[in-house]
């Protein structure tokens, strides 16, 4: 059942009890099984309704679920025996045993033969334990305190004994409201509407054919609906006179709201369509349709647990995403065709832009669609003409006009005249743009043929730093729109800088503007910082919207393309970000977008263009869904080298997208048709004499955008500065020539001066052997700590061992330039496995690390054993071999549950909290050598030493998947080779490490994308990993080489032995695992078959293992599809 169906059933289940249907409610809780009346169970066990206990209490759980279920049925079927038998009914006295209580004689048959002989004495109480055994009253209130403790400590029973905490005759509220926007759609609204039913849609009829005001001139149009506009829902009364209508596109965000004194502004996406009526308009996105507006909830599209007291009826897992967005589709599809493909997205890299300098803000040209305009972190503005691969133009900050500037601007610009930007956008037309600086400034340049940008405005337009602006049409005269650290909007007019309107009524910095257009209705979203959404009419009557943003987060609005589907993204203070979907009828989230991160560095970008996709940055790459899927489609990670949030734009038509790196440049990456776009465009630039006389500073003319009602507004591509308006289509319809295009040619010459980066000595990189005094053995397994300031081994002995390194050091983390100390407690104990009667040195070792880093779970061979790891004490030790534990593995959303595989070729899921195996897992053939946890699909992988991966369901456990490994023609594999197995940081794309081959494959169907077979030199690969940020793989091998590898297996470093061993190492030293650092992408730590545990790291003058390979043909990596060479990457 879908989150908003689960709270529908609370808004009724409280209906039903304040219209006293008793007996209907308790039947709803019990089918439901949402909420346990603990009330109600008290009341039926104290009145010994014994079998409407039982039947109550099926609804949440059985007999055999846990033992604490047990437990609860046993002393409810206990008492109703002993009652029995106290009466001296002998007969319902067996018949109790034989149907009630002999099922609990499997689990202890002892226990159920005492209870038999019960039936042989006079009275029961002659037994010791019974003896106290007082009359039923009493004896049925004590056994209701101990199943109240039972209860409350089953966990099936978790978040099930709280009712939501609702206002009064909630149902009847949004009834209310729903009336109230159905009244707003009304043609002809009137004064007094006669509402008789629910079954229909609310509609005025037309008051003998006179018109109704329109809602531009209507004197009403300010007030605001109260929650009073309709009387509390009555058993049959009629309902009151609904305010003035509102414009159609505000409708759904306006009941309930209470008037602010002044308006402001805001920018979000551009559309080229607006549906041609109001109620078209507000029920075209509604998903499914329906014809009861009261009853139009959130379908499967949305599983989270909701909760009412959040705004907008947000889930607690939308608190939990980060971002940088943007919505893209293609001609003649709606958003009711979803294609899922996702080979229609840009993915190649065709070429890269060396700015200089970091980027803030990108934007398409809306009709030169190689135009790429730029603003970046010191206030330069540049465009790019990407068929030619030249900055065309360029501007650097500087005021044109200092004199006539304010005294807060002059002064903050005699202390610092630096500046960023923080918004670029070209208007509709593409004749100016905007660019707006963390300085008071916003400016406006004319773009004219060549390098021709002449200054168009300059406003000195906010106190403080301007965060947006957007261009719209308010007035048929382009304006455009600004927001700021002021906490104010402005509307300017274009052509001369004159302000038009100023909005006030935010508490905090405004964050983004989204001006929109629906029919003949103009209006304005705005957000600020403090995760309050505004929305505004071009008028001095207030906000109409007052409403906190998903997660209290610095959000930005946009509409897609056709301004049909209006969507969301922002990022709060705690790195939480949320990516969703509205119903704008009715002002609720329609749906939440699964596969972001946890955490983001600084507020995530959004955009948007057409109607079919919607991309973000997010953890160092692109991610990629489908409008109509919350499932994460694909991810691109555009060949490594983006930031954690990259600022990302597409271009209207989607076959192109700019995408920012760590290097202060932009990579272009494009599909096959927007390939055969540059290939084909002359190297030239935009000629505004082209475009039609006199549409500078007008509305666009119908002709030229294809509709009468296009949609002029911002989509907000990067959001560490605001981004551009979608609007026109092209008119420009020149042939071009067939121009060969410069990308191959140059990345030829790339691919003949780039050459392998290898490290051959100590002087070329930093290691460091970690100090150990205790008996040195063979190191089975190794990782950081999630602090990053420890590693933890655990040799072939059973021994563990942790190196901390000093809180103070200035790196704060750990470093091969100081030397960590081998930790141990006061006690001078060691963690020490069970190894049960076998040698260790032969058993497999494995453990996992909780998140917290408090306790660390291992296992050599013997019981699975938990340590504390500030005191080095067994917690408690289970499951005793055999079969023994192979692999560890934590459930990402819940530390109770572990994955264990085992010896015997299974996989047990463990519930740590109830003490017992929930489920097992059968499919490979011999032991598990890997598991790995996807929480953005929701599944979890295992790898076996039958080199095979499973995918497994994390929700029901079934199989979904199983793939065996390609092992290399020539190759032949150990009968009981490790295959480990890893997600990238998307989430979706995994690493399979095999003695043979690296691989990456795409989940959750096991899509092999990739594989990298080495060298036979190098000898067998003994373990391999990603970076922290899934830009580079660590492959060690049993030569003791090290390979760095890019995303798309292409060796890009090899470290060789003497650079981290000592001047004469043992011969046949080498790592037997390796270990990424959590949050140094390039350090890494080995651990060697000698017991020795190193951590490398590039020298600090390097900063990072090597540069990447060239990109091939201007189009990407090469898939070198079929090749066998060593270290060649295969399909």
């Amino acid at each position: 059942m879908s989150s908003l169906s689960r709270e529908l059933v609370f808004l009724i289940l409280q209906f039903l009890d304040e219209e006293k249907f008793k007996a209907t409610v308790h039947k709803l809780e019990q089918e439901s099984g949402f909420f346990f009346n603990m009330r109600y169970f008290e009341d039926m066990v104290t009145n010994g309704e014994w079998d409407e206990v039982e039947k109550y209490l099926s609804g949440f759980t059985k007999v055999d679920d846990n033992r604490y279920s047990m437990k609860i049925f046993f002393e409810i079927r206990k008492q109703k025996y002993l009652e029995a038998l106290d009466k001296r009914d002998r007969a319902k006295g067996v018949d109790i045993l034989v149907k009630d209580l002999k099922v609990f004689a499997t689990f202890n048959e002892d226990l159920f033969k005492e209870i038999t002989h019960l039936l042989t004495l006079d009275n029961f109480r002659e037994n010791e334990q019974l003896s106290k055994y007082g009359d039923t009253k009493s004896a049925r209130s004590i056994m209701l305190a101990e199943l109240k403790k039972l209860i409350e400590a089953n966990p099936l029973f978790r978040e099930k004994l709280q009712f939501p905490t609702l206002k009064n005759s909630r149902l009847r509220t949004l009834i209310n409201q729903s009336l109230n926007w159905q009244h707003q759609l009304c043609k002809n609204p009137r004064p007094n509407p006669d509402i008789k039913t629910l079954f229909v849609d609310h509609s005025c009829g037309q008051p003998n054919g006179a018109r109704a005001p329109s809602p531009v001139t209507n004197p009403l149009m300010g007030a605001v609906p109260k929650a009073g506009g309709f009387p509390p829902l009555s058993a049959h009364g009629p309902f009151q006179p609904a305010p003035a209508a509102l414009p159609t596109s505000l409708a759904g965000w306006m009941a309930n709201t209470t008037p602010v004194p002044h308006p402001s502004a805001s920018a979000g996406p551009i559309g080229l369509t607006a549906a041609n009526n109001a109620a078209a308009v507000l029920k075209g996105p509604r998903t499914p349709p329906t014809n009861n507006p009261t009853m139009d909830y959130q379908t499967a599209d949305s599983e989270h647990v909701l909760k009412r007291s959040r705004p907008f009826g947000l889930s607690d897992e939308v608190n939990n995403l980060p971002v940088n967005i943007l919505p893209i589709a293609y001609p003649n599809q709606t958003h009711g065709q979803s294609s899922h493909s996702s080979d229609d997205l840009p993915k190649n890299v065709v070429m890269t832009l060396s700015l200089g300098s970091a980027v803030k803000s990108m934007d398409f040209h809306q009709i030169q669609q190689i135009l790429l305009l730029v603003g970046t972190n010191i206030g330069d503005v540049m465009v790019w003409d990407l068929g030619s691969r030249e900055r065309v133009a360029h501007k650097s900050f500087k005021v044109w006009d200092l004199s006539s500037c304010s005294m807060p601007l002059q002064a903050s610009l005699a202390n610092d005249y630096t500046v960023s930007v923080n918004r670029v956008m070209w208007s509709p037309d593409g004749t100016l743009f905007g660019v707006a600086y963390s300085k008071h400034i916003v400016q406006l340049y004319a773009y004219h043929s060549g390098s021709d940008l002449r200054n168009h405005l300059e406003i000195d337009a906010h106190v403080g730093s301007v965060n947006d602006l957007a261009f719209s049409y308010p007035n048929k005269q382009l304006s455009i729109i600004t927001c700021g650290e002021d906490r104010v909007i402005k509307v300017w007019d274009a052509a001369t800088g004159v302000k038009q309107f100023t909005f006030e009524g935010h508490e905090a910095p405004v964050y983004s503007i989204c001006p929109h257009h629906k029919e003949n209705i103009q209006f304005i979203f705005s957000t600020a910082t403090d995760g309050k959404i505004k929305a505004w009419l071009y008028d001095n009557l207030g906000s109409r919207v007052d409403y906190n943003a998903p997660g209290r987060s610095s959000t930005t609005m946009a509409y897609s393309a056709n301004g049909a589907r209006l969507f969301s993204c922002g990022t709060n203070k705690e790195g939480e970000s949320h990516l969703v979907e509205w119903n704008e009828s009715e002002g609720t989230v329609k749906r939440t977008y699964l596969g972001l991160g946890r955490r983001s560095v600084g507020v995530v970008q959004f955009d948007t263009t057409k109607n079919r996709f919607l991309a973000a940055g997010d953890e160092f790459a692109i991610k990629v869904w489908d409008m109509d899927d919350v499932n994460l489609l694909t991810s691109i990670d555009a060949d490594g080298g983006l930031p954690a949030s990259p600022c990302i734009r597409f271009n209207k038509e989607g076959i192109l997208l700019a995408v920012s790196t760590d290097d202060n440049e932009v990579k272009i990456l494009a599909n096959a048709e927007g390939i055969r776009l540059l290939r084909t465009v002359e190297n030239r630039t935009f000629d505004p004499s082209r475009v039609p006389p006199g549409s500078l500073l007008k509305a666009p003319a119908i002709a030229m955008f294809g509709s009468a009602n296009a949609i002029v507004g911002t989509s907000i591509g990067d959001r560490a500065a605001p981004v551009a308006a979608m609007v026109g289509m092209s008119t420009d319809n020149r042939s071009v020539a067939d121009v060969k295009p410069r990308i191959t040619d140059e990345s030829v010459e790339k691919s003949r001066i780039w050459k392998l980066t290898e490290i051959n000595e100590q002087s070329q990189c930093r290691s460091l052997r970690l100090p150990d005094n205790l008996t040195a053995m063979r190191v089975s397994r190794l990782i950081y700590t999630n602090s990053g300031l420890a590693l933890l081994a655990l040799a072939s002995n059973a021994v563990h061992k942790l190196w901390k390194w000093p809180r103070n050091d200035r790196t704060g983390k750990s470093t091969a330039s100081i030397v960590p100390q081998l930790w141990q407690p006061s006690s001078g104990i060691l963690m020490t496995n069970d190894i049960n009667d076998t040698n260790p040195e032969d058993a497999v070792s494995c453990f996992a690390l909780s998140k917290n880093d408090s306790y660390v779970m291992s296992a050599s061979g013997g019981k699975i054993s938990l340590f504390n790891m500030m005191t080095f004490k067994t917690m408690t030790t289970f499951m005793p071999p055999p079969p023994a534990a192979t692999f560890l593995a934590f459930h990402p959303q819940d530390n109770n549950i572990i994955a264990i595989g085992m010896e015997d070729s299974s996989i047990q899921i463990y519930n740590v909290r109830v003490d017992e195996v929930k489920t097992k897992l059968k499919g490979h053939q011999k032991r598990i050598t890997g598991l790995a946890f996807s929480h953005t699909l929701n599944v979890l992988v295992s790898s076996g030493a039958d080199a095979q991966l499973c995918v497994w369901s994390a929700d029901g456990w079934e199989k979904q998947a199983s793939k065996l490994l390609q092992i290399p023609t020539g190759r032949v594999a150990s009968p009981l080779a490790n295959t480990r197995v890893q997600f990238h940081m998307d989430q979706v794309h995994l690493l399979a490490a095999h003695e043979t081959q690296i691989a990456i494959y795409e989940a959750p169907k096991l899509e092999c994308l990739k594989q990298w077979v080495p060298r036979e030199a190098s000898g067998p690969i003994t373990c391999a990993t990603y970076s922290c940020d899934s830009k580079s793989i660590y492959v060690s091998f049993e030569d003791g080489s090290i390979g760095v590898l890019t995303t798309t297996l292409r060796l890009r470093c090899r470290i060789n032995p003497a650079a981290y061993l000592s001047p004469n190492p043992s011969l046949g030293v080498y790592p037997v695992v390796i270990a990424a650092h959590p949050f140094d992408p390039d350090q890494f730590a080995l651990g060697l078959n000698d017991g020795g545990v190193c951590v490398v790291e590039p020298l600090e003058l390097e900063g990072k293992w090597g540069t990447s390979p060239p990109v091939e043909n201007g189009a990407g990596p090469s898939s070198t599809s079929g090749a066998t060479g060593s270290e060649q990457p295969q399909r």
